[in-house]
């Protein structure tokens, strides 16, 4: 564009810039120096996720097993990534870009039960904030953070894919939902105690079904015909 006077402006603005590193940095917790390969459980694990793929599409593998790795080293280290390209005989570059890639893949130390809470709208529009204050609150972290046993780590995701049950935090690999934030506590309390914990709706309800009495299709449905005009 031109200002007054015919001088060409140009305009600019501001980079949005993200909050995660992506390029690796060693430190003492996160260098190749560790060693990890995959224990005898998981290596026939891996052996089988293997077989599902031609010989020449093995990399296609490579998601599967790098949450495979991640479960079991509990995040996904430069060493764990390393040793999946070793595995898939990729160069190191390949799993590096998927495992920057994928939100996922953990790729700094989170504590041992990892709570990811749903506030995309219909969680939030259940309560999902009350939720995430009443995790800060009983822990005494913010989103982000973990606790200085190691034992708790909590950050803020989109959609769950639960809406029907939102609120909704999943730990780990299970989904709590219909939460409340007595609820929520209690569950926390539950992990750190060791005691067991049932995943699944903690309203009652054992899926996705509605909460109380049915609203709708409360009768049979009509037949064939039914409100087609008699000539045709």
């Amino acid at each position: 564009m031109r200002g007054a006077g015919g001088v060409r402006r140009i305009g600019t603005a501001r980079v949005a810039r993200s909050d995660a590193i992506f390029v690796h940095r060693d430190t003492p917790e996160n260098n190749p120096n560790i060693p990890f390969e995959f224990d005898a459980k998981n290596m026939d694990e891996a052996k089988r996720i293997l077989a599902k793929y031609p010989p020449q599409y093995k990399k296609a593998a490579m998601i599967p097993l790098l949450h495979l790795a991640q479960k079991q080293n509990g995040w996904t280290s430069i060493s764990v990534m390393n040793y999946v390209a070793r595995f898939l005989e990729v160069p190191p570059m390949r799993v590096y870009e998927v495992a920057t890639f994928y939100t996922m893949f953990n790729r700094n130390p989170v504590g041992k039960y990892f709570l990811q809470v749903c506030t995309t709208t219909p969680c939030q529009l259940c309560g999902s904030s009350k939720i995430v204050e009443a995790i800060e609150s009983h822990l005494g972290i913010k989103v982000g953070e973990t606790t200085p046993d190691k034992l708790f780590t909590l950050v803020e995701v989109e959609c769950a894919g639960a809406c029907v049950n939102a609120p909704v935090v999943s730990v780990n690999d299970d989904y709590f939902e219909d939460l409340t934030p007595e609820a929520t506590v209690k569950l926390l309390d539950d992990l750190k105690a060791g005691r067991p914990v049932t995943r699944g709706p903690v309203s009652g309800r054992k899926n996705c079904e509605p909460l109380g009495k049915q609203t709708t299709l409360t009768t049979p449905p009509p037949g064939p015909g039914f409100m087609v005009r008699d000539d045709l």
